[in-house]
C-alpha cells in the first residue's frame, strides 16, 4: 500500500475507489500527470506541488485529471488575485482571531452518517463593527485548511449548516453581491474539499432574495446540494441524523459549545482579547489538528510541529 493510504482503514480505501475513482496502483501516476500539467501555466506560482497535496485536488474531483489541474490552478490564482486575504493568514492574526472566537466557524466534533465533517454558521452572531465579512471567510478558509490535512475528510467531504435564525435586514444588507462572490470563488471554484450539503434553516424571506443575486456565480451542482428548511427541522433531520446534530437543530447532542474549535486552533488562551502573540500558520497548525483529531482532544500551544427530500427544498427548485 502507498504511504498516501497510510492510516487509512480498508473500508476508508474501498470507499475512496468507489466513490473517486482512487487506484492505490496508479496513484503516483496519477499525481505526476497533474503535476505535469504545471509547466501550462507560467502565470501561476504554484507554491506546493507535493504529493500529498496533489491528493486532495484529485480526490475533490474524482481523479479527473484535467478538472484536477482546473482546481489546483484556480486554488492558486485565488490567493495572487487576493493578496490582501492571505497576507496574514494564521490564526495570530487579529481579524482572524476574532472571527474563530465569535464561532466562525464552528466545527462538530461529531460527523454526520456518512462520516461528513460538520460546519456551522449562526449568521446573527456577525457582529459587524467587530467582524469583516472578509475576515470570517479567512477564518472559515484557514479552518478548512486545517480540516483538509484528514485523508477522511478529503474521502467524506463536508456539510455546511447555516442557522439564518434574528439575522436582521440590516446585517444581510452587508452581503453584497461583491462579497458573495468572493465567498463562492473561494469556497466553490477554489478549494479543494467536497461539500455534500448546504443546508440553511430558520431563513427570512431576505435570505431567498438573495439566492437570486449568487444563482449566476454557482455551478448547477452546487445548487442541486443547497437545501432550504426554514422551521422544518425534520426535513434537515431527513438529510442529517438527529444523532449527529445539537439541540439548536434539533439534534440530540448538548448544545454546541461555541469556543469548541477556537480552543483547538488557538489554544485554551483563546479568550484573551490582548494581542495573540503565538504565530503558527496554517501549516503548522495542520499538524496541531491532525494530533487533536486522532485523540479526540486539543492539544496545548507549544507542541506543535511543522512538518429523502421530500420536505427539504433545494434551491434550485426556486427556478
Amino acid at each position: 500500500m502507498s504511504h498516501l493510504h497510510a492510516g487509512l482503514s480498508s473500508e476508508m480505501t474501498e470507499k475512496a475507489r468507489l466513490e473517486l475513482n482512487e487506484n492505490p496502483d496508479t496513484l503516483h501516476q496519477d499525481i505526476q500527470q497533474v503535476r505535469d500539467m504545471i509547466v501550462t501555466r507560467p502565470d501561476i506560482g504554484f507554491l506546493r506541488t507535493d504529493d500529498d497535496f496533489i491528493l486532495r485536488f484529485l480526490r475533490a474531483r474524482k481523479f479527473d485529471q484535467v478538472e484536477t489541474f482546473r482546481l489546483l490552478a484556480q486554488y492558486f490564482q485565488f490567493r495572487q488575485q487576493n493578496l490582501d486575504m492571505f497576507q496574514s493568514f494564521k490564526v495570530d492574526d487579529p481579524g482572524i482571531k476574532r472571527a474563530l472566537m465569535d464561532g466562525f466557524p464552528g466545527v462538530l466534533e461529531t460527523p454526520d452518517q456518512h462520516g461528513r465533517k460538520i460546519l456551522i454558521l449562526f449568521a446573527s452572531n456577525w457582529d459587524q463593527s467587530r467582524n469583516s465579512f472578509t475576515d470570517i471567510l479567512r477564518a472559515i478558509l484557514l479552518s478548512l485548511e486545517v480540516l483538509i490535512e484528514n485523508p477522511e475528510l478529503q474521502i467524506n467531504g463536508f456539510i455546511l449548516i447555516i442557522d439564518w435564525s434574528n439575522f436582521s435586514f440590516k446585517q444581510a444588507s452587508k452581503l453584497t453581491p461583491n462579497i458573495l462572490k468572493l465567498a463562492i470563488e473561494g469556497l466553490q471554484d477554489s478549494f479543494p474539499a467536497r461539500f455534500g450539503g448546504i443546508h440553511f434553516v430558520n431563513q427570512p424571506w431576505y435570505i431567498h432574495a438573495m439566492y437570486t443575486i449568487i444563482k449566476p456565480f454557482l455551478k448547477d451542482k452546487t445548487r442541486k446540494r443547497i437545501f432550504l428548511h426554514g422551521n422544518n427541522l425534520n426535513s434537515l433531520h431527513q438529510l442529517i441524523h438527529p444523532e449527529c446534530l445539537p439541540s439548536e437543530f434539533g439534534g440530540t447532542l448538548p448544545p454546541y459549545d461555541m469556543g469548541i474549535w477556537a480552543r483547538t486552533l488557538l489554544g485554551p488562551d483563546y479568550n484573551d482579547e490582548t494581542e495573540y502573540t503565538l504565530t503558527y500558520d496554517a501549516l503548522h497548525v495542520r499538524e496541531n489538528y491532525r494530533l487533536c483529531f486522532r485523540s479526540q482532544s486539543a492539544v496545548e500551544p507549544g507542541t506543535l510541529r511543522q512538518t429523502d427530500r421530500e420536505t427539504s427544498t433545494p434551491l434550485l427548485a426556486l427556478d
